[in-house]
This record gives structure tokens, sequence and C-alpha cells, in this order.
């Protein structure tokens, strides 16, 4: 298991690499932080060949084998090694729930060292979508979102994240076919843009071809407006979507509901944007939580309108889902309807009404959370 100290393992010298069997006292490394140049270049400074790179690979992201034990064809030396210092860090599922909409499971996953993270699996026609989280807990502070309720608790690593979406692999019964996961979020607990490095690790893991082999059309990393790592991504061409979380298009407004406006206030955001959308030639996807009487007026919708009238953009609207920590409403769907038209008629900007999944076992947008 992660973390914990190395069994002393001596392998015979007959037929493979031979190590001095000290216990290790640094944590294994974990399988599914490692890209595929790097697994094999881990499994070769074994002195082992290619092939058990690659066919350790194909167990861990085709075959999706949880654990060392159902990798039967690699060579036992192999998996002695392996044994002694790697793992591959599966996420216990301590809790699972199933939506009574048949669509929407939400998972508790199970942290190296304590603690848990959400991750919830959504199914649509012809789809699966993974809504994964880049870190535990969260320091934006958003007032409506429950993860920034409970508060930031630690940053996730590249593997925990890998993990998560070989998780829904998993629970999907394929890494391929029609059945298979086409899309990952980064829309579950926690700020991607301030665990960047960990993030885009995963994501390159993530769509390596060999591997899962997502496309990266179908990979969104959601922000709440984190500048420096807006412009990062454009300056170093990130080829995932962006999706940015404003939910009010006025300085003031925006702060009362997101604190991180405060750092980085809506000008600065919106120039990011601009850069961005500039850099890369790529539209970004601005959502909006709909709160009754607080951000949905046609007031609201125009000042959005103006804001991001001049990039490429589309807006998607997402009725508040409920947490124990706001009390606020979601929209009306004649308000919700209202504010879509203005931002089409007036403006050009197309939008949609966000498709509520799983509010029943909150496993909807701003409702993950995870027991302290």
């Amino acid at each position: 298991m992660l973390g914990r100290p190395a069994k002393a393992i001596r392998l015979a010298t007959a037929g493979g690499p031979a190590f001095s069997g000290v216990p290790l006292e640094r944590a294994p490394i974990d399988l599914y932080g490692l890209t595929r140049p790097e697994l094999l270049a881990l499994v070769q400074s074994w002195g082992f060949s290619p092939v058990h790179a690659a066919r350790l690979w194909k167990y861990l992201y085709i075959g999706l084998a949880g654990t060392l034990e159902r990798m039967p064809e690699l060579p036992r030396l192999v998996r002695e090694r392996l044994a002694a210092e790697a793992a591959v860090g599966a996420l216990p599922v301590e809790v699972e729930t199933e939506s009574t909409d048949g669509f929407t499971r939400k998972y508790l996953l199970g942290l190296t060292g304590g603690g848990s993270i959400e991750a919830v699996l959504m199914r649509y026609t012809g789809r699966a979508t993974a809504c994964v989280s880049s870190q535990a807990g969260c320091a934006m502070g958003c007032v409506f979102c429950a993860t920034g309720q409970m508060g930031f608790r630690r940053q996730l690593t590249a593997a925990e994240i890998v993990a998560q979406a070989v998780h829904i692999c998993r629970a999907l019964g394929a890494a391929s076919g029609p059945g298979r996961l086409r899309n990952v979020v980064f829309m579950g607990m926690g700020e991607p843009l301030l665990n960047y490095e960990a993030v885009m690790r995963a994501v390159g893991i993530l769509l390596d071809p060999s591997g899962l082999g997502l496309s990266s059309e179908h990979v969104t990393i959601s922000t709440v407006g984190v500048v420096p790592g807006i412009r990062r991504m454009a300056d170093e061409a990130s080829p995932v979507r962006l999706a940015v979380s404003l939910h009010a298009a006025m300085q003031d407004e925006r702060l009362a509901l997101v604190p991180a406006a405060r750092k980085w206030p809506l000008d600065e955001l919106i120039d990011a944007c601009r850069h961005y959308c500039s850099a890369l030639g790529r539209r970004i996807l601005f959502e909006q939580a709909l709160i009754d009487g607080r951000n949905d007026s046609p007031a609201q919708a125009h000042a959005l309108g103006r804001l991001i009238g001049g990039l490429r953009a589309q807006v998607n609207l997402i009725p508040l889902n409920p947490t124990s920590g706001y009390g606020g409403a979601p929209s009306r769907s004649d308000a919700a309807r209202r504010f879509q038209r203005i931002l089409a008629d007036d403006y050009g900007l197309p939008s949609t009404v966000r498709q509520r999944r799983g509010i029943d076992i909150a496993a909807g947008c701003g409702q993950l959370a995870a027991p302290a």
C-alpha cells in the first residue's frame, strides 16, 4: 500500500537483476504518476526488457489492473521488484452512491495517509464523463460551494488524479469500446490551476494514445480565475479546454461570491482570457451559477454580454445546487431562459443551461465535499 515502507526483498541473480535487499526508506513510486517514457526508463534502470514496461503499461491502462497480483504475465522477478519499490495507487472506495436519476454515481475515495476526495461518473447518451478532483478541499472559498466551505487540506499528486479516471474506467467496465470514458472534467474538489504541475502531468498521462487515449478536446480544466495559470496554459499551448467560473460580471458582485476576485480582479482575469484566446485561437467556456434574485437578472445578463462579447466564448449557465453552508436558491427556469435570450439576441453568445445530475446525492456542481 502507498505510504508504507517497502519490505526488504533480495532477488536471485539468475534470470534478472539483483538488489541489496535493504529496506527502502522513501515512499514507493506510484505507477499512476509516471508517463510511459518514465515507466520504460524505470523498468530498464532495473535491468529488465522494455517489453515488460510495455506490458505493465497495458495492464495499468487497458486491463485496468488495480494490483500487481492481477498482472500474471509479468515475470516473477519483475513483479517482486515492483512490489519492493513501486505501487499501483488505486484509491479505495469508502462510499459509493448512485443517484435516482440512473445516470450519476459518486465515489468517496480514500487517500494515502488519511483523508478522502470525491469523484463522479456521469453517463449521457453515447458517452461517459468523469468529474475528478485536483485538491483535497479548496482554498478559494466560493460562498455557495461545499468544497470551498470545507477549506483546503492538501494538493493531490498526479497519480491520485490519474487514479480517479482509472477508477471511473473500471466502474464502466472497459478502457476502450462503446462504453469507454470519453470526457474528463477537472470540476471536482479543488482549484486545478493552483496545482498546475500535478494536473498537467496527469493530463499528459490521460492523453497518451496507448493508454486511456483521451482526446484533448474532451478534457476540460475549470478555474475560478487563477490568472497566472490561465496565462501559463496559453503560453505553454496546453491542448485541453479551459472553463472559467465567473458567477458575476461586475467586480463587486463577483467578489461577494468569489473571494479569489480580490487577488485576481475581473479586469485582470478578462485580460488573461483575451491572451488565451489570442494565443491559442480557442474558445473559452464561461460558467455562471445562477442564483435566484442574486445574479440572474436581465441587468446581469447584459453585464456578462458586454464583458465577454468580444471573446471566443460560450456560456454554461448552472442553476445553483444546494449546499448546507449557503442559503441561496437556484434560478427559476423562466429566468434562466430569459438570461439565455439576452446573451444570444443582444450579444451573439451561445449558451446552455447545465443539465442537472446527481443533485439528490450531492454530486452536482459545487456540491462535492469530504469528511474531515
